[in-house]
Protein backbone atom coordinates (compact mmCIF):
# COMPACT_ATOMS: atom_id res chain seq x y z
CA UNK A 1 0.00 0.00 0.00
CA UNK A 2 1.21 3.46 -0.78
CA UNK A 3 1.67 5.68 2.16
CA UNK A 4 4.12 7.89 2.18
CA UNK A 5 3.97 11.30 0.10
CA UNK A 6 7.03 10.39 -2.09
CA UNK A 7 5.58 6.95 -2.67
CA UNK A 8 2.16 8.56 -3.67
CA UNK A 9 4.28 10.78 -6.18
CA UNK A 10 6.67 8.35 -7.88
CA UNK A 11 3.05 5.94 -8.08
CA UNK A 12 1.49 8.56 -10.27
CA UNK A 13 4.88 8.53 -12.55
CA UNK A 14 4.24 4.95 -13.25
CA UNK A 15 1.73 5.97 -15.91
CA UNK A 16 4.02 7.42 -17.59
CA UNK A 17 5.92 4.07 -18.13
CA UNK A 18 2.81 2.53 -18.64
CA UNK A 19 2.09 3.49 -22.34
CA UNK A 20 -0.22 0.95 -23.12
CA UNK A 21 -2.37 1.74 -19.70
CA UNK A 22 -2.71 -1.88 -19.25
CA UNK A 23 -2.05 -2.02 -15.55
CA UNK A 24 1.67 -2.91 -15.87
CA UNK A 25 5.16 -1.71 -17.38
CA UNK A 26 6.73 -4.72 -20.09
CA UNK A 27 8.85 -4.53 -22.30
CA UNK A 28 6.48 -3.62 -24.56
CA UNK A 29 5.78 -0.21 -23.50
CA UNK A 30 9.90 0.79 -24.23
CA UNK A 31 9.32 -0.94 -27.21
CA UNK A 32 5.87 1.48 -28.18
CA UNK A 33 8.30 4.89 -26.37
CA UNK A 34 10.76 3.78 -28.68
CA UNK A 35 8.33 3.32 -32.28
CA UNK A 36 6.70 6.46 -31.28
CA UNK A 37 9.62 8.70 -30.79
CA UNK A 38 10.87 7.78 -34.08
CA UNK A 39 7.97 7.94 -36.30
CA UNK A 40 7.89 11.73 -34.42
CA UNK A 41 10.75 12.59 -35.81
CA UNK A 42 10.78 10.85 -39.27
CA UNK A 43 13.62 8.72 -38.05
CA UNK A 44 14.02 4.94 -39.71
CA UNK A 45 13.87 2.47 -36.77
CA UNK A 46 16.55 0.64 -39.54
CA UNK A 47 19.16 3.88 -39.44
CA UNK A 48 21.95 4.37 -36.53
CA UNK A 49 19.86 6.59 -34.43
CA UNK A 50 16.80 4.02 -34.61
CA UNK A 51 18.73 1.06 -33.87
CA UNK A 52 20.27 3.16 -30.99
CA UNK A 53 17.21 4.22 -29.32
CA UNK A 54 15.93 0.46 -29.26
CA UNK A 55 18.64 -0.73 -27.70
CA UNK A 56 18.67 2.32 -25.20
CA UNK A 57 14.94 0.90 -24.70
CA UNK A 58 16.23 -2.65 -23.69
CA UNK A 59 18.70 -1.90 -21.62
CA UNK A 60 16.10 0.69 -19.88
CA UNK A 61 14.03 -1.89 -19.25
CA UNK A 62 16.40 -4.10 -18.27
CA UNK A 63 17.52 -2.06 -15.38
CA UNK A 64 13.74 -1.43 -14.50
CA UNK A 65 12.73 -4.80 -14.26
CA UNK A 66 16.13 -5.48 -12.20
CA UNK A 67 15.29 -2.99 -9.83
CA UNK A 68 11.62 -3.89 -9.78
CA UNK A 69 10.26 -7.25 -10.98
CA UNK A 70 10.41 -8.96 -7.52
CA UNK A 71 8.58 -11.98 -8.97
CA UNK A 72 10.27 -11.90 -12.30
CA UNK A 73 7.24 -12.45 -14.11
CA UNK A 74 8.96 -9.92 -16.84
CA UNK A 75 6.26 -7.31 -15.53
CA UNK A 76 6.23 -4.29 -13.16
CA UNK A 77 2.91 -3.75 -11.54
CA UNK A 78 2.75 -0.61 -9.80
CA UNK A 79 3.16 -2.12 -6.44
CA UNK A 80 6.83 -3.54 -7.73
CA UNK A 81 7.50 0.11 -9.26
CA UNK A 82 6.80 1.84 -6.39
CA UNK A 83 8.35 -0.68 -4.05
CA UNK A 84 11.50 -1.01 -6.08
CA UNK A 85 11.82 2.85 -6.70
CA UNK A 86 11.60 3.67 -2.90
CA UNK A 87 13.72 1.16 -1.51
CA UNK A 88 16.33 0.94 -4.19
CA UNK A 89 16.75 4.19 -5.61
CA UNK A 90 15.45 6.57 -3.14
CA UNK A 91 18.64 7.06 -1.52
CA UNK A 92 20.49 6.38 -4.79
CA UNK A 93 19.21 8.83 -8.20
CA UNK A 94 22.79 8.42 -9.97
CA UNK A 95 21.89 4.68 -10.25
CA UNK A 96 18.42 5.46 -11.94
CA UNK A 97 20.25 8.20 -13.53
CA UNK A 98 22.53 5.04 -15.34
CA UNK A 99 19.83 3.10 -15.97
CA UNK A 100 17.72 5.91 -18.02
CA UNK A 101 21.53 7.28 -19.53
CA UNK A 102 21.07 5.23 -23.08
CA UNK A 103 17.46 5.57 -24.13
CA UNK A 104 18.06 9.28 -22.88
CA UNK A 105 21.24 9.62 -24.91
CA UNK A 106 19.48 7.91 -27.96
CA UNK A 107 16.51 9.88 -27.53
CA UNK A 108 18.05 13.15 -27.70
CA UNK A 109 20.27 12.56 -30.83
CA UNK A 110 16.72 11.36 -32.39
CA UNK A 111 15.30 14.75 -31.46
CA UNK A 112 18.77 16.27 -32.60
CA UNK A 113 17.67 17.08 -36.02
CA UNK A 114 20.86 19.73 -36.68
CA UNK A 115 23.68 16.49 -35.11
CA UNK A 116 24.96 19.34 -32.54
CA UNK A 117 24.75 17.05 -29.88
CA UNK A 118 21.56 18.61 -28.35
CA UNK A 119 17.90 19.24 -28.78
CA UNK A 120 15.62 22.11 -29.04
CA UNK A 121 13.68 23.15 -26.34
CA UNK A 122 10.88 22.35 -28.51
CA UNK A 123 12.04 18.84 -29.64
CA UNK A 124 12.58 18.03 -26.07
CA UNK A 125 9.19 19.24 -25.68
CA UNK A 126 7.87 16.95 -28.78
CA UNK A 127 9.96 13.74 -26.78
CA UNK A 128 8.05 14.61 -23.91
CA UNK A 129 4.50 14.50 -25.65
CA UNK A 130 5.20 11.28 -27.45
CA UNK A 131 5.74 9.99 -24.29
CA UNK A 132 2.62 10.94 -22.76
CA UNK A 133 3.16 13.77 -21.49
CA UNK A 134 0.36 16.97 -21.89
CA UNK A 135 1.44 19.44 -24.37
CA UNK A 136 1.50 22.20 -21.65
CA UNK A 137 3.41 20.08 -19.13
CA UNK A 138 5.84 19.43 -22.03
CA UNK A 139 6.54 22.58 -22.94
CA UNK A 140 7.53 23.62 -19.12
CA UNK A 141 9.49 20.67 -18.05
CA UNK A 142 11.68 20.84 -21.49
CA UNK A 143 11.74 25.13 -20.62
CA UNK A 144 13.11 24.20 -17.33
CA UNK A 145 15.54 21.58 -18.51
CA UNK A 146 17.35 24.09 -20.49
CA UNK A 147 19.45 25.33 -16.91
CA UNK A 148 21.57 27.57 -19.31
CA UNK A 149 19.25 29.08 -21.60
CA UNK A 150 20.83 28.52 -24.52
CA UNK A 151 17.90 26.56 -26.33
CA UNK A 152 19.22 23.55 -26.66
CA UNK A 153 19.34 20.44 -23.87
CA UNK A 154 22.19 18.31 -23.53
CA UNK A 155 22.07 14.83 -22.47
CA UNK A 156 23.73 16.03 -18.45
CA UNK A 157 21.26 18.11 -18.33
CA UNK A 158 18.24 15.84 -19.10
CA UNK A 159 19.30 12.44 -17.23
CA UNK A 160 20.04 14.69 -13.87
CA UNK A 161 16.65 16.22 -14.11
CA UNK A 162 14.89 12.87 -15.10
CA UNK A 163 16.86 11.16 -12.19
CA UNK A 164 15.30 13.92 -10.01
CA UNK A 165 12.03 13.60 -11.21
CA UNK A 166 11.62 9.71 -10.43
CA UNK A 167 13.66 9.63 -7.39
CA UNK A 168 12.30 13.43 -5.47
CA UNK A 169 12.51 13.18 -1.97
CA UNK A 170 9.98 14.21 0.73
Amino acid sequence: MVTSEYERRIAARFAGFDQDGNGYIDREDFSKAAKALLAEFGTAARSDKGQALYVGAEAFWQGMAGIADRDGDQRITREEFVNGAVKRLRDNPDRFAEIARPFLHAALAVADTDGDGAATVEDAARVLGVLGVPEDLARAAAAALDSDADGRIGEEETVRSFARYFTVPE
